[in-house]
């Protein structure tokens, strides 16, 4: 994969994926990080569909600041769900990526 754009999100879905790991280890923080995080991916899979390529996937993420915070909503975390949005945003993309139809390890 030599598109840059693509590269670059990976680079920040993994790093994301990581610290998602890390603080779910609290477990005040654990459930509303899972449930944000569901709602992240729900919204990914509405947008993108079941199909999808790692481009799009990073097309997607490009544009996904206002439409992540919007749908997670009421699914708070302790510090507020500014603090964790960015890294849950992370994480479900890392894991959508493993889906991608041209996706590689």
């Amino acid at each position: 994969m030599s598109d840059p754009a693509v590269v670059s999100a990976r680079v920040d879905w993994a790093e994301g994926r990581r610290r998602f790991d890390h603080d779910v280890r609290d477990r005040q923080r654990a459930e509303p990080l899972h449930r944000q995080l569901e709602a992240v991916s729900g919204e990914i899979r509405r947008r993108l569909g079941d199909t999808y390529t790692l481009a799009e996937l990073a097309a997607l993420y490009a544009d996904s600041e206002q439409w992540a915070r919007v749908a997670v909503g009421g699914c708070t975390v302790a510090g507020g769900p500014g603090e964790s949005l960015a890294f849950v945003v992370d994480a479900a993309f890392q894991l959508a990526s493993i889906n991608a139809i041209d996706y590689v390890p």
